[in-house]
């Protein structure tokens, strides 16, 4: 036998759902049903209780083989027989009793009535020397007084008994089941009772067997349910899932996510949230090709700690161990999560500048200008959205650690909860001041920070707190030092107590989502503006569009929800003529190559934006140009060199 000593934080199980099929000469899957649990008990396997178990597992044994015992014994009652058909002993008593009180089909006169009575007189010492096989005539005698003492004291009861066991026919209707030639009260009241009487006993022997198994089960199931054995927990985290045969399928994952106490299904691309019930239908198997192959378990104590829960002895045995580390190394290992975070953050702003699918509006003939854009174009808005994140994130986490920093007499005398406070009014108040600066296209305080878009907005005080709460309780400042960690903890305490009827929650998302939509509309401007200083028209008002198009949806909520309007239309005004001339040279340059770009260039993209523009709210600037370019064109209808 072998034992643990100390378990790891994840235990694997790989199932083996695959067979050879010696016939076929290769593998084939296994379909059955096999199910698992959520929660599985390590304890039965630790060296630390050996004696215990195997005290148990001797006990097991006593009760399995007592239980084998037990289901041969039933197995003779409910198979009995010496021949190839067996049938339940209580069954066949039952029949017999059915049998005798059957009365014959073939009606009788009265006079053969009274003729079987007699013969039944003249039969009666015959049966009864049969049933109790004297010796003697004396015997017979003795055995027959006897027998008829016995019916008169009990024959009230056996009258009831009788009545009960026969079939409730109407002497009109006479029976077609095989019923006894000739059978007398007496002899049928004897049978009967015997029959019944044993018939008793063999079913509460069958009773108490069946309930001496199922205790015997009950027991075994239980064995190490002991609260003993119930210390070392593993939660199931995760299950890999396969369907198909065995040289082919498809493969998808079931992950438990911790901080939301949820399941998720990741297939393929799509990540969807799931429930146990599904995960039951899809891996237990047995209902369809589909079965888990691979289970993944980890420690209760590593999920706790996951989940910000209190910290278990391993995690506290984990932070003494880094608190050994030399000062070189723990140094090391701060700098590199930063930089992890650092990048993972940094990816999600260049998955934000994704450019989005322009809604078409009831005028608008606009059609993809995405298509326009080339790898060039990708790597600028990158760039772009790289050094805007950066500079967000430096000045946010910068002015936060110092709002900390100035807590540190109030840490040390009044604890961790009057610094959060006092770093809490502090950061609001510098977001406060910055709020009341009027933006201008070269330093605009709402990219700073997302609280300066809130309070220029007038958003609700409740999402205004909860934002900045949100900022001590993120998980960039654990990495700084003691008196940050505890904040950051205190912090996401107070966020878990924020209910539903503290914060709206649909607005406060939808406050989030205009500020997501302001930085990328000013992303999409200053990429544009960067292109168009380079002379890439064609990909800077592909830009410039995108900007404006999103700007006006956040300037119909306010006018400082978005950026100047003026200055989008601006330069998307001045892009527009000078791709307008870019289009007007390539078409008079009559070689067929230039021809063809100028057109394309027309009908792709001077034309769409000329339409998004004409609407009812132009202005006279706009309108000037729409002008200007379609007069240029149309000075080439007629044209002598143009045909």
């Amino acid at each position: 036998q072998r034992w643990f000593t100390k378990l790891p934080p994840v235990l694997t199980f790989e199932l083996s759902r695959f067979e050879f099929n010696q016939s076929l000469g290769q593998p084939e899957k296994i379909h059955t049903k096999l199910e698992f649990p959520q929660t599985i008990y390590m304890d039965r396997y630790l060296y630390c209780n050996k004696d215990l178990i195997q005290m148990k597992r001797e006990k097991m044994k006593r009760l399995k083989e007592k239980m084998v015992t037990l289901q041969q014994k039933l197995e003779r009652y409910m198979e009995y027989g010496s021949g190839p058909a067996r049938f339940p002993l209580p069954d066949m008593l039952q029949y017999v009793l059915e049998f005798i009180a059957t009365k014959p089909a073939v009606a009788v006169s009265s006079a053969q009535s009274s003729q079987t009575t007699l013969l039944h007189s003249q039969a009666k010492p015959h049966v009864l020397d049969v049933l109790s096989q004297p010796n003697s005539i004396q015997e017979r005698t003795d055995t027959r007084t006897e027998d008829e003492a016995f019916f008169v004291a009990n024959s009230s009861l056996q009258q009831n008994s009788s009545m009960e066991l026969q079939p409730a026919l109407s002497p009109a209707e006479p029976s077609e089941r095989p019923a006894p030639h000739v059978v007398s009260e007496e002899e049928l009241s004897l049978v009967q009772t015997c029959l019944q009487r044993w018939r008793n006993e063999i079913q509460q022997d069958v009773q108490d067997l069946k309930e001496s198994i199922a205790g015997i089960s009950l027991s075994i199931e239980q064995m190490y349910c002991d609260p003993l054995l119930q210390q070392v927990p593993y939660r199931l985290h995760a299950v890999l899932v396969h369907e198909g045969q065995a040289n082919a399928g498809h493969y998808w994952a079931f992950i438990y996510d911790q901080p939301r106490r949820r399941w998720l299904k990741y297939n393929d691309i799509l990540v969807t949230e799931s429930s146990w019930e599904e995960l039951e239908r899809e891996s237990f198997g047995g209902l369809r090709n589909a079965s888990a192959y691979c289970l993944m378990y980890i420690s209760d104590q590593v999920s706790r700690v996951g989940a910000d829960e209190d910290e278990g002895p391993e995690a506290k045995q984990f932070q003494k161990e880094v608190e050994a580390l030399s000062p070189e190394l723990k140094h090391y290992i701060q700098e590199d999560n930063w930089r992890l975070e650092q990048e993972a953050e940094e990816w999600d702003e260049e998955q934000s500048c994704k450019i989005p699918q322009m809604e078409p509006s009831p005028t608008s003939e606009l059609q993809d200008l995405s298509s326009e854009s080339g790898p060039e174009q990708s790597l600028v808005c990158e760039q772009s959205v790289r050094s805007l994140s950066s500079e967000h994130a430096r000045i946010a986490k910068e002015q936060t650690a110092k709002a900390i920093a100035n807590t540190a007499d109030a840490y040390e005398k009044n604890g961790v909860e009057a610094a959060l406070c006092e770093a809490f009014h502090e950061e609001y108040s510098r977001l406060y001041l910055l709020s009341k600066e009027t933006p201008t296209p070269q330093n605009d305080a709402r990219l700073q920070h997302v609280l300066i878009y809130f309070l220029q907005n007038n958003a609700p005080q409740q999402v205004v707190e909860r934002t900045l709460l949100e900022q001590f309780a993120d998980k960039n400042l654990s990495y700084d030092e003691r008196r940050s960690i505890s904040i950051m903890k205190v912090a996401r305490a107070k966020l878990s107590e924020i209910g539903p009827d503290d914060v709206d929650m649909e607005e406060y998302k939808r406050w989030h989502e205009d500020y997501s939509l302001f930085r990328k509309v000013s992303i999409y401007l200053l990429t544009g503006l960067e292109l168009y200083q380079n002379r890439k028209y064609q990909e800077s008002l592909t830009y410039l569009v995108y900007a404006y198009q999103s700007n006006t949806k956040l300037l119909l909520k306010g006018t400082n929800r978005g950026v100047s309007e003026s200055l989008i239309a601006l330069y998307r005004r001045k892009c527009l003529l000078k791709l307008n001339e870019v289009a007007a040279s390539l078409f008079v340059s009559c070689e067929e190559a230039h021809v063809s770009e100028g057109v394309s260039i027309l009908n792709e993209l001077i034309i769409p934006c000329m339409h998004l523009m004409n609407n009812f709210e132009i202005s006279k600037e706009d309108l000037d140009a729409i002008e200007v370019m379609r007069n240029r064109w149309c000075s080439y209808l007629g044209r002598e060199d143009m045909d």
